[in-house]
Parts: C-alpha cells; structure tokens; sequence
C-alpha cells in the first residue's frame, strides 16, 4: 500500500489512521508460509515536527518445527514503531526511516518488521522431543526402540562395569 505523507509531514498535529489486510507478493521466510492476510492497524502522527508510524501486524503461518518437522500454525504479533523522515543529515543513522517524496511503502516496511522479529527456531511445543538420530521417528509419538549410541570415549569405562 503506497500511502502518501505529504499532509502529515507538513502539518503539525496531523495524523492517519491505518486498519486493513493485505498479503506479500514474495516469501517471507523459507521456514514458514502465510495462512491468514497480515492484518495492520497503525497510527503515522506528525507530534511537533516529529512523524512516528505506531502499530501492530497480526497474522497466522504454518510452521515447520525446527526440532521433530512437523508443521504447524502459529500466531503472530509483531510491533511496528517507526520515526520516519523526508531527508537525513547524518547518512550513517538508522534511527530513522527515509521516506522519498513523502510517499511510504507501508506494505514493504510491515515486511521488513516481520521479518526482523522472526525467532531463530520454531518449535510446535517447548518440550519437543525432536526426531531420533538413528532411525527418524518423532519422539513426541513415542520412543523408537533404537539402542542408544556409546561415546567412544567412555566404551572402556562402561565394559568395566560389564
């Protein structure tokens, strides 16, 4: 959604209100495709010169679980909090967000937002078991039966206590 900022940078105390859905044209993650539109409601205020965005993106993706590979659906809740500008004097600065011609790319910043707030690892419960190493059954269905693998470091010890 291209959203024009022109009003809201120029007038002091202006704000716009944002509240709709929409779906990526690309992939956000290998890990995970989206189930439901990314649903934002936001807030772009001009506050003595200052303009801030303020919102929240909510949306459903299954999952793949990093431990067992199962997947499943989990859902988000990620904050967007912006300081946006229309020029920067100090080009090294990433506290603040360039928007060329006052026009703001919302859809490409909600994007980034998710993106960044990703966890590492997805896991369908925090106390999965994971997949055996040996055979690949998912533990989380029961144990697989497989003997447990001997440290070679410890073999000599363990045939002492045989």
């Amino acid at each position: 959604m291209q959203v024009s900022l022109e009003q809201v940078f120029n007038i002091e105390g202006k704000e716009e209100i944002f509240d709709y859905s929409f779906t990526p044209d690309y992939s956000l993650s290998d890990d995970f495709t989206l189930s439901s539109p990314v649903k934002f409601n936001g807030l772009v205020k001009n506050t003595a010169g200052i303009v801030t965005l303020t919102g929240q993106a909510v949306f459903t993706a299954n999952v793949i679980c990093s431990r067992c590979a199962e997947e499943f659906a989990k859902d988000f809740d990620v904050s967007v909090e912006h300081t946006l500008v229309s020029e920067l004097q100090n080009e090294d600065s990433d506290e603040f967000y360039l928007i060329e011609d006052k026009v703001l790319d919302l859809d490409a910043l909600v994007c980034e937002d998710i993106i960044l707030s990703l966890p590492f690892v997805f896991l369908c419960k925090e106390d999965c078991k994971g997949i055996c190493s040996q055979c690949g059954k998912n533990l989380n269905e029961g144990e697989c039966g497989c003997k447990k693998a001997v440290d070679p470091r410890m073999a000599a010890l363990l045939e002492l206590l045989d």
